[in-house]
């Protein structure tokens, strides 16, 4: 299973949270009372930090969202079978009808999807029409849905490059 697919509880278990000062606008509250978190993923080593808000509680939260999302682009789960015979995630399927992604980047089920669709596209060897196939989805809307996260997208697309395909816009 992979981490971004995780529920919080169990993906903190897993993580290490500081709480730290930043500096910047804000004010007093900012200054002098600990509201910044910093989560580490410790199998992985993934960082992920929230310094915005002023609530530690609220900092956490979009830590461990940022955190998943970047377990999404950076780690890779094996893929068991691909083509249209695949049956994908109960989660994907939910969110993805007549061919089409229906995710908002901000929403909670954002880094799951991205982590889905990542692993499927490396399974399919960087193929987007296997990949999509795979998914359930058409090839325009699966390179839509990495748009969404420009990391993703350029993680795919510097892969492909080093397999000589050409660039996803």
């Amino acid at each position: 299973m992979h981490p971004a697919t995780l529920p919080i509880e169990t993906l903190t278990a897993d993580c290490q949270l500081r709480f730290t000062r930043r500096s910047g606008p804000g004010g007093q509250n900012r200054n002098k009372v600990e509201t910044a978190v910093v989560v580490t993923h410790v199998p992985s080593g993934i960082t992920a930090e929230a310094n915005e808000r002023r609530s530690q509680h609220e900092n956490r939260a979009v830590a461990l969202f940022r955190l998943r999302v970047s377990l999404a682009i950076a780690l890779r789960t094996a893929v068991n079978s691909l083509g249209a015979d695949r049956v994908c995630s109960a989660l994907w399927q939910s969110r993805c009808r007549g061919g089409r992604i229906q995710v908002n980047p901000t929403h909670d089920d954002f880094p799951a999807l991205l982590a889905e669709s990542l692993d499927t596209i490396w399974g399919a060897d960087f193929d987007l029409r296997v990949a999509a196939e795979t998914l359930g989805c058409t090839s325009s809307q699966l390179v839509k849905f990495l748009q969404l996260e420009p990391r993703a997208l350029a993680a795919v697309n510097a892969e492909r490059a080093t397999r000589g395909l050409r660039k996803l816009m």
